[in-house]
């Protein structure tokens, strides 16, 4: 169903049923041969998109193995996609908000994008899985850049790529938490590390508003995806999933309630380690032409030989922009829903035909999606990447010390829930935190702010500086003050300072507030 990448793909292939799944993908060629086509002729034109499985903070070898398939003549990758467990570790800090073995506890690669120190060659659009730096996620709610050109979709999301709308789900399913609230953040006490990264029943029900995707992405799979591929083939290489698998336990019911009803084209996914293609038939509603199939397909980690990256060709029309944008029926959604967003540790239910009493359907009505039209006419997603944690530029000994990262409000979540008028759950939980401190991108700005002061000073000189004496008793004493001493306005007034202790005692820092003096026109 589709072409395997890795060493042993060939063995992979050879080991699949040759069943009643060959012929459906033998029909599925010859329409997609015909469809391509009549695209042609249509105006449109083809992208190619990666899809990766669990990254596990390994994107330098997704990277490196795209650029080995980009040598076999069909162009670059316009596209990544991750299917979770992405592991995007800034530091040594974040380690501790991922709820892994000790042994699993790995920085890997991804700080090196974070710091700047390398960019990623492609577009890279992620979700969340369940081995995640779940404090860094917890910044971005509603999504937003990690790094330069790398997305992530948040705990529910729908944007735009190419015209082609691509919809996502963060985190792996328990039925304990489906119910709750969103109440999780660093310091995550309580257990609530694990948690956090548990799918919500309010992310299922705001993706049941939406009309129809082309592409889902889910970490783990929708519950008895397995009936709609080869489960002899697969049970036979993971045995340890006959139990889960007989008794329905395995995968994600909310998953497959969305698999059903958005029909999307494309459903990828990850979590099981193992590569394994469906082909899921949907029941044709009135006035389609055809029968509608869905393509799902679960990825592997990266590992030699696994079937971890898989390349696609996607159709987009010809003037198609390949820039990310938000989806305006999604925005509208988030914007109708907004009551329903909790930060309780405790069972909450979403709206239902019973509740009589108050709006239980909240697909975007025409003046809904005018309003958010209303909002902004460019609803590409703004680059405005701002780095909270400190970024790791030397990775030694001392590095590894350190002590579990803080949790920060992240300017990207409050910028979009302001232009929304939406609640700022980054903001929220911020206030319930013990341990929220001010962000990396603020220190350095202020960092600039003193390196102009001190230019100043160099370019006029310590004559041109003076300190308002701010005297209680009137402006007129003020002057007298300002008059007496060496003339300069000091007086014999001894500035005070400030003193900004660092983590080491012995380095001190201190801080005079001064303003310039300047003549002005008397006009």
């Amino acid at each position: 169903l589709f072409r395997m990448c890795g060493e042993d793909s060939e063995k992979e292939e050879e080991e699949v049923n040759e069943g009643e799944i060959k012929e459906e993908i033998k029909k599925e060629e010859v329409n997609e041969k015909m469809e391509m086509k009549e695209e042609e002729r249509k105006g449109k034109r083809k992208i190619r998109v990666a899809v990766a499985g669990c990254v596990h903070g390994e994107i330098d070898k997704v990277y490196r193995t795209m650029e080995q398939l980009e040598k076999d003549g069909n162009g670059s990758f316009d596209l990544l996609l991750c299917c979770g467990d992405f592991q995007a570790t800034r530091n040594y800090g974040d380690l501790h908000h991922m709820h892994v073995p000790e042994k699993y506890r790995s920085l890997e690669t991804f700080y090196k994008y974070y710091s700047g120190a390398e960019k990623a060659p492609v577009l890279t659009i992620f979700i969340g899985g369940n081995h995640e730096a779940s404090g860094y996620m917890c910044e971005l709610p509603n999504g937003g850049w990690v790094a330069p050109n790398i997305y992530y979709m948040g705990h529910s999301n729908v944007v735009k790529f190419g015209g082609l709308r691509i919809g996502g789900m963060s985190g792996i399913y328990k039925g304990a938490d489906y119910d709750k609230g969103r109440y999780e953040c660093p310091p995550f006490e309580y257990g609530s590390v694990v948690s956090a990264y548990h799918v919500r029943s309010l992310d299922v029900f705001r993706c049941k508003q939406l009309s129809s995707l082309d592409v889902f992405l889910s970490h783990d799979w929708p519950t008895g995806i397995w009936d709609y591929g080869d489960v002899k083939w697969l049970l036979n290489k993971k045995k340890h999933f006959t139990d889960d698998v007989t008794s329905g336990k395995m995968g994600n019911p909310g998953a497959r309630e969305l698999l059903m009803k958005l029909r999307p084209s494309y459903w990828f996914s990850a979590h099981m380690h193992i590569g394994f293609p469906a082909l899921i038939p949907h029941v044709k509603k009135e006035g389609e032409e055809k029968e509608k199939m869905t393509r799902f397909l679960a990825l592997d980690k990266p590992l030699p030989g696994r079937h971890f990256l898989q390349s696609i060709d996607m159709r987009i029309d010809e003037e198609a922009e390949l820039s990310l944008s938000y989806d305006e029926e999604w925005l509208a959604i988030l914007k109708n829903t907004n009551h329903l967003v909790n930060t309780k540790n405790e069972k909450i239910y979403m709206p239902s035909k019973a509740m009589k009493s108050e709006r239980f359907d909240f697909h975007p009505t025409e003046e809904e999606l005018a309003s958010i039209r209303s909002l902004r006419q460019d609803l590409r997603i703004p680059f405005n990447f701002q780095p909270t944690a400190p970024p790791l530029v030397k990775d030694d000994v001392e590095a590894k010390k350190a002590s579990a990262s803080y949790y920060y409000r992240n300017p990207q979540s409050t910028e979009f829930c302001s232009w929304m008028g939406i609640v700022d759950l980054n903001d929220v939980l911020a206030a319930m935190s013990t341990t929220v401190a001010t962000g990396y991108y603020q220190i350095e700005k202020s960092r600039e702010g003193m390196k102009e002061v001190e230019q100043d000073r160099d370019e006029f000189g310590d004559a041109d500086f003076i300190i308002d004496t701010g005297a209680d008793e009137g402006e007129e004493k003020g002057e007298e003050e300002m008059a007496k001493g060496d003339g300069n306005g000091l007086g014999d007034w001894v500035p005070p300072s400030i003193n900004i202790r660092e983590e080491k005692e012995e380095e001190t820092t201190e801080v005079v507030f001064k303003r310039r003096k300047v003549d002005v026109e008397d006009e």
